[in-house]
């Protein structure tokens, strides 16, 4: 069985974007050390496909992920800058009931039962897992099915945002596995959920 992994950037106080979604204030934290020993090392296809060809490193294997889910949100934000396929590199879908028809033929739009998608994404039989890439209302669609949480906590407080995992109040228990820091304040945490 797969994992759905929710690999997600947030701020120390646990917003992934402004009020608006925008995230891009954590660019600024793409240094070399965290660039190179840990996204282009471990995570190359977490990437979007604009930003793998500006670094020249569109040519990586997948190391984790073959598939990619996202939230229609997130997905506007690619649209907003005129690309219709992000993830290029990964089977994409996007969850959304308003989007109607996909402005790509790479990407398939899941406008209904998104739990149903995920749960036969996780059957197929791959070496690969899945990346949630977000949004906040999707994460907490799916919340029951996300595996493993892989967060990237920049070194800045927002005070007001997009939450992790925008749900209703529903305790769920994860274990620690590793933390990583970095030089620029970075901290990485990889929780598998308790079952």
């Amino acid at each position: 069985m797969r994992k759905l992994t929710y690999f997600v950037a947030c701020s120390i106080d646990g917003f992934i974007g402004g009020p608006d979604g925008d995230a891009e204030f954590f660019l600024r934290f793409g240094d070399a050390e965290f660039m190179e020993e840990f996204l282009k090392a471990e995570y190359p296809e977490t990437l979007a496909t604009q930003g793998r060809r500006a670094l020249g490193i569109d040519d990586l294997e997948n190391r984790r992920f073959d598939t990619v889910i996202q939230g229609r949100a997130s997905y506007d934000l690619a649209l907003g800058i005129g690309v219709t396929s992000p993830y290029a590199h990964l089977r994409e879908y996007v969850a959304s009931r308003s989007l109607g028809e996909s402005p790509d033929p790479h990407v398939e739009i899941v406008a209904d039962d998104v739990v149903g998608k995920v749960r036969e994404l996780k059957a197929e039989d791959s070496e690969f897992d899945i990346y949630l890439c977000g949004g906040s209302r999707l994460a907490g669609a799916l919340l029951g099915e996300v595996d493993e949480l892989v967060i990237k906590t920049y070194p800045v407080v927002l005070g007001t945002g997009m939450p992790m995992f925008a749900a209703g109040f529903d305790v769920t228990e994860f274990a620690l596995g590793e933390v990583r820091a970095f030089g620029n304040g970075v901290l990485v945490r990889t929780y598998g959920r308790k079952r």
